[in-house]
This record gives structure tokens, C-alpha cells and sequence, in this order.
């Protein structure tokens, strides 16, 4: 093989070898995964071929119920963490004296991790916790009164838990959405000013469609975390008081193991999960107008 030849192969499959190992770890820890699920999801204990695992979660489990809990916290606490962090997203980006300080202030609840905020709040929302002393020397309620946080009904609770989730998760988005601020264009906005636009005009019809690409991928991260949301919800309320898709999972997987056909039901239940975090996601690309500004892309480089 001549030497021109052998610096030719070597170009060739120089990208191929450079991306192997992400490849095979793609492969490993996600897809090997991801296979395996699926067929233990038309598995029966025996190793038998059944669509039983799939009848049983829609009718016999409480599909329904973890169904309508996850999709009320996800679209909820998005839309709610989606506005505070692009709020405090466009106030740090000011600059303002003391901005640093504020910001890092705001990020503390993300580097905790979901143990951590569960713990904080736990300790915090018993009846003797630290919420109800709050509110107590703040005048709020009187000596003796104890707000029972974590005793209320279902809304009421889910609520909570998407305050809580909040807490810990809006410094997140507000990351992602400043990083976007930053990178805008200043002249087009001092152009909005120029011919008349106050802030409200400059924000609404200049700044967010600059932000699109950037909210679409805030929003969709976020999204398909918050439908995966059960470790803060179990350790401060323990299986089956809400149940959520993914807490479905472990609670078939963990909680209740020794059932004949318990695996079965957390891959079949892991399979749905996957398949409806899909779903919501193409959902919002295609009603956001992402994938008619991939296209329009795509026509321009042709």
C-alpha cells in the first residue's frame, strides 16, 4: 500500500475511531438497557411471549392515576419555573451592583442534590419544622397554630411539590436562558429602542425570538425531567401517596419485588415512561416551529 493510500485510510477512519468510544458507551450503559427493557416488557415470568404485561398497567395498576399526577406537576412547574427563570434570568443580565452575589445565591439549591433539598425539606414542612417557626415569628400564624404541610389532600399536596421542585430546579433554567441573553446581538435590541419600543416592546418582539433556540432547549431539558420526577416525592411522602409514572418504576422494581411478575411491570412501565417523554418532546419542537427552522436551514445550505 503506497504511503498516499495508507494517509488516505488513515483520514478516512480517523472520525470513526475518535467517536468509538462514545459509541460503545452509548451502547453499553443506554442501549443495551434500553433493549433489554423492551423485551422483558413482552416477557412473562417463564420467558413467554405476552402482551399481558401491557394490559395489566393500563387496567389493573395505577396507571391512570400516576398518568394525570405526572402530567399536572410537568406542566405546571414548567410553565411556573419557565417564567421565574427567565425573569431572574433578564434581571442578573443587567448587571446591576451586587448581580454576582445574587447569582450566586440563586444557584445554591442546584448544587444540592435531590436527597439534600428532600432532607431541607422534610425537616422543614413537619409540624414542628422550621416552616411553621418561620411563619411564626414572622407574625403570620399565631403561638400554638402548626400548618400541617405534609398532611393535606392530593391537589394540595402536589402543589407543594411542585414549590419544592421549583426551589431546586428554576436555577437551572435560569442558567440556560442567561447563557442565551448573553449572547445576544446589543445593537438589534438598541434598535428597538431607537425607533420608539419601550422595554415591554423590545423584550416581547426582539429579545425572546432571538431567545427561541435557547428557550426550546431550556424547556425541553426541563420537560423531560420533570416527567422523570419521583426521588424528592418519595422521600417526602413515602410510594403510592402520588403516584408518578417513573415512582411506579421503582416502587414495582423495589417496594413490591417479590411479586411473580413485578419486573415485568417496572420494564413495561419504563418502556411507556420512555415512550411518552418521546412523544412530549416532539410535541414541543413541532409546536414551538423548531423543526420548520431545521428545514428552512437545511433548504439554505443545499
Amino acid at each position: 500500500m503506497s504511503r498516499i493510500n495508507a494517509i488516505k485510510l488513515k483520514k478516512k477512519w480517523a472520525p470513526y475511531l475518535l467517536i468509538a468510544p462514545t459509541i460503545i458507551y452509548y451502547f453499553l450503559f443506554w442501549l443495551s438497557p434500553v433493549l433489554s427493557a423492551i423485551y422483558n416488557s413482552f416477557r412473562d415470568p417463564s420467558g413467554k411471549f405476552t402482551l399481558a404485561n401491557y394490559v395489566e398497567v393500563f387496567t389493573h395498576t395505577s396507571f391512570g392515576v400516576a398518568f394525570r399526577n405526572t402530567a399536572f406537576i410537568a406542566g405546571v412547574s414548567v410553565f411556573i419555573e419557565f417564567i421565574v427563570a427567565l425573569l431572574l434570568a433578564i434581571l442578573i443580565n443587567q448587571k446591576f451592583k451586587g448581580s454576582g452575589i445574587f447569582l450566586f445565591l440563586a444557584m445554591i439549591p442546584m448544587a444540592l442534590p435531590a436527597v439534600g433539598a428532600a432532607a431541607i425539606w422534610k425537616t422543614g414542612l413537619t409540624t414542628n419544622g422550621w416552616m411553621n417557626s418561620l411563619l411564626y415569628y414572622l407574625g403570620i400564624i399565631g403561638k400554638g397554630t402548626r400548618i400541617h404541610f405534609l398532611g393535606g389532600s392530593v391537589f394540595s399536596i402536589m402543589w407543594l411539590i411542585i414549590l419544592v421542585d421549583a426551589w431546586q430546579v428554576i436555577p437551572s433554567m435560569m442558567i440556560i436562558l442567561l447563557a442565551g441573553l448573553q449572547n445576544l446581538s446589543k445593537e438589534a435590541q438598541e434598535a428597538g429602542y431607537i425607533f420608539g419600543a419601550n422595554r415591554f416592546r423590545t423584550l416581547m418582539d426582539i429579545t425572546i425570538p432571538m431567545l427561541k433556540p435557547t428557550i426550546v432547549t431550556a424547556v425541553i431539558l426541563r420537560l423531560i425531567s420533570a416527567i422523570q420526577i419521583w426521588l424528592i416525592v418519595v422521600l417526602l411522602f413515602g410510594f403510592d401517596r402520588i403516584p408518578l409514572l417513573l415512582e411506579r418504576i421503582v416502587y414495582y422494581k423495589e417496594e413490591v419485588s417479590r411479586l411473580k411478575n413485578s419486573y415485568q411491570i417496572a420494564s413495561t412501565y419504563s418502556v411507556i415512561v420512555a415512550i411518552i417523554v418521546t412523544v412530549a418532546a416532539v410535541l414541543y419542537l413541532k409546536f414551538s416551529g423548531a423543526f420548520e427552522k431545521y428545514e428552512e436551514t437545511g433548504d439554505e445550505n443545499e
